[in-house]
């Protein structure tokens, strides 16, 4: 028998190329059993016109097949599904398999799908007004230079680095560059030994909850706060205090002497961007000596100082080494990428790297020698330079419009980042807003996740230009603007 023709489409929302495409219509047709071996394929002409492609793609496409033992070819005969090719194990589906002979309300110990975020569509590109934080721009990325490191790691020099197990080590490479060059951009000096690499910012910060509290130790947060820290904490059962922040962040003076963790975004606070001064960073170390409690600091989106160069971290004021530092790559290069770093005294660090290691043992080898290389030969600065150029256009273009629009800016950073704060009038519900414009091709962010539970403001909302070209920005504004006075609290 053939394999009909007709039975293959092309997906226009493919991600990869046609041979990709093509490959793995075949190789997915072998693997579910719809093709079976000996079975005739198309003709490399015939499959072509009807797919309304290229002759040598199809050819291209069956010999990667043919080389690995999906497809046989037979003389003049055209090609043929293999004989060897790979097969699934096939087992007869079991009359008692479902979920249904469980009590899972009785066996679940702990739940963690009651957590709802910062919620955004996974559509988010198909809005023509995505005000989103922290998702990529694929027109600022570095794309080609990525793609020479990640071939580079691929290399035979770095077989060692792609396939060894860690344990509960890091690369090396990566590990020297954020010593030499990351750190002392932010005043800090550090050893090897006090390092580790995480899989972004939000595992330091669980990995640190989970090292520093008890049920019977108390953690201070900011209030508002990055949502996602007050969920970890939560699942630490430890007392959890919210300090609200004021115009320098969060106050010394607040934070009660039996506070044995204070989480801080000093540099850039999340989500209202004020920047900690130098004098309440002292003071706020001093507090630290003087109750004897230990400081994380997550210092995001320090690289987006495009205004004014960026205070040191709170980190580098340390004198007792009473400070975790968080950092991140994940924000200035992309999401996806889970990559980040924690500094911290060596009797932490071999805390947490003993915790990471029965956890994920450590990040992938070859997503961190992609980045050593990647930062090394300097494609990490060229990136920053750039997007901190075009971010400050888009800032200055999205400041005018919401002045224009009469729009209020609850909080900015005076050094940069890439978002602003925002307060509607008392009473809009900026959630069901948001929920509103998208019904018009405009992505907002609600600010009610940020404010803990029991002290919710409603009305604020934030809005990013990482992720929209400034040619879009005024149009969506007044969007924005119009939906909100549409609400009758304007």
């Amino acid at each position: 028998m053939a394999v009909a023709v007709e039975t293959f489409f092309l997906d226009e929302n493919y991600g990869g190329t046609l041979q990709k495409q093509l490959q793995e219509i075949v190789t997915s047709g072998i693997l579910s059993g719809r093709f079976l071996p000996g079975e005739r394929m198309p003709s490399s002409r015939k499959l072509a016109a009807h797919l309304g492609i290229s002759r040598i793609t199809v050819t291209l496409a069956y010999t990667e097949l043919l080389s690995n033992d999906y497809l046989t070819a037979l003389g003049r005969s055209g090609y043929f599904i293999s004989e060897t090719a790979p097969l699934p194990p096939r087992f007869e589906p079991s009359a008692q398999n479902g979920e249904n002979q469980v009590d899972w309300s009785r066996a679940l110990g702990q739940r963690f799908t009651t957590y709802s975020g910062v919620g955004r569509p996974l559509d988010w590109r198909n809005y023509k007004f995505p005000f989103i934080y922290g998702q990529t721009d694929a027109s600022l990325f570095d794309h080609g230079n990525w793609r020479r490191c990640a071939l580079q790691a691929l290399g035979q020099r770095d077989f060692e680095a792609l396939t060894a197990d860690y344990y509960d080590q890091d690369d090396p490479k990566l590990i020297e560059y954020i010593v030499r060059h990351i750190l002392p951009r932010r005043g800090i000096t550090a050893r090897p030994e006090q390092i580790l690499v995480t899989m972004g910012a939000q595992n330091a910060l669980w990995m640190a909850a989970q090292i520093l509290l008890t049920q019977r130790r108390t953690a201070v947060i900011e209030n508002p706060c990055y949502p996602e820290l007050r969920e970890i904490l939560n699942q630490t059962r430890c007392n959890t205090l919210s300090i609200d922040v004021d115009i320098d962040g969060i106050s010394p003076d607040a934070i009660p002497a039996d506070a044995d963790v204070v989480f801080t975004t000093a540099s850039h606070h999340c989500p209202t961007n004020v920047t900690m001064p130098l004098d309440r960073r002292r003071a706020l170390l001093n507090c630290a000596e003087k109750h004897d409690f230990v400081v994380v600091e997550d210092d995001y989106e320090f690289e987006m100082s495009f205004l004014k160069p960026a205070y040191p971290a709170l980190k580098s004021l340390d004198h007792r080494g009473a400070v975790i530092y968080i950092g991140s790559f994940s924000k200035s290069l992309f999401p996806g990428l889970r990559l980040g770093y924690m500094v911290a005294s060596e009797t932490f660090i071999r805390e947490a790297r003993a915790l990471r290691a029965l956890l994920l043992r450590h990040p992938p080898g070859h997503i961190q020698r992609t980045a050593a290389y990647f930062l090394s030969l300097g494609y990490y600065d060229a990136q920053i330079s750039r997007m901190s150029k075009i971010f400050a256009q888009r800032r200055e273009v999205m400041f005018d419009a919401m002045q224009a629009a009469e729009l209020h800016i609850a909080g900015q950073n005076s050094f940069g980042g890439s978002s602003f704060w925002m307060a509607a009038p008392t009473g809009v519900d900026t959630t069901q807003l948001s929920l509103d414009l998208r019904q018009d091709g405009v992505l907002i962010e609600p600010g009610a996740a940020f404010f803990h539970p029991h002290a919710v403001k409603a009305n604020y909302y934030r809005l990013a230009y990482s992720s929209i070209p400034a040619s879009r920005i005024a149009e969506g504004i007044e969007k924005i603007a119009t939906a909100m006075r549409k609400t009758g609290y304007t």
